[in-house]
């Protein structure tokens, strides 16, 4: 098993940081995304979106997106668990990995690839051309704003975001949270849960090992 990637992307990251919190190695192959490698053929047959991570099994199956990854990593690794002990935990945490994919992951994408210079033409994942449009970066930087506030107020009720424990919703919120912050300039500072759950997640020992 080998795991094809490129350090510091965000939806690669949100993958190794599951492996580091699980104590799991695996091979790994940097794809280097600005030589444009993941859209040529041979890494299209691995990814048809053309995006990292993706996991190669040794019969050559490929599972290309995070949430599969993972999902197939913690049967073969339930402990510790990190999608949920039990069907409602389990339940809760795919319901906000999914709602921070959409409204954190996608706005943040959504501003980033609109506006940062090596991603004309290419707005969208995949190797078909599509170009840039200024309102949606701009969109994009609103609504990521309207996910830290949001998520702000889910963390006023408890101390991680699916619940009591900390699970693969708390890496994805942190993994998005960097991401986005960084490309809409976007600060955490008057969102007080929201400051406080970052630095008990980033104290955590295989978060902080990330350097």
């Amino acid at each position: 098993m080998r795991l094809h990637t490129c350090t510091g992307a965000p939806s690669p990251r949100r993958v190794t940081l599951f492996l580091a919190e699980k104590g799991i190695e695996l091979d790994t192959v940097e794809v280097d995304l600005k030589a444009g490698e993941h859209l040529s053929d041979e890494f299209q047959a691995k990814s048809p979106e053309c995006t990292v991570p993706v996991l190669e099994l040794d019969d050559g199956t490929c599972l290309w997106n995070s949430i599969a990854i993972r999902q197939y990593l913690e049967s073969l690794h339930p402990e510790p668990p990190l999608l949920g002990r039990e069907a409602l935990e389990r339940a809760r945490v795919t319901q906000y990995v999914l709602w921070i994919e959409h409204n954190g992951m996608m706005s943040a994408a959504e501003a980033f690839r609109n506006a940062a210079k090596g991603m004309a033409d290419h707005a969208l994942p995949g190797r078909r051309p599509v170009p840039q449009i200024e309102a949606l970066a701009e969109r994009g930087t609103r609504r990521f704003g309207h996910f830290l506030d949001d998520l702000d107020g889910f963390l006023a009720e408890r101390d991680y975001v699916a619940g009591d424990a900390f699970t693969v919703a708390d890496i994805d919120a942190l993994v998005m949270i960097d991401f986005g912050c960084r490309v809409t300039s976007s600060e955490l500072d008057a969102r007080a849960n929201l400051s406080k759950w970052y630095e008990r997640v980033r104290s955590r020992p295989a978060i902080r090992a990330e350097g």
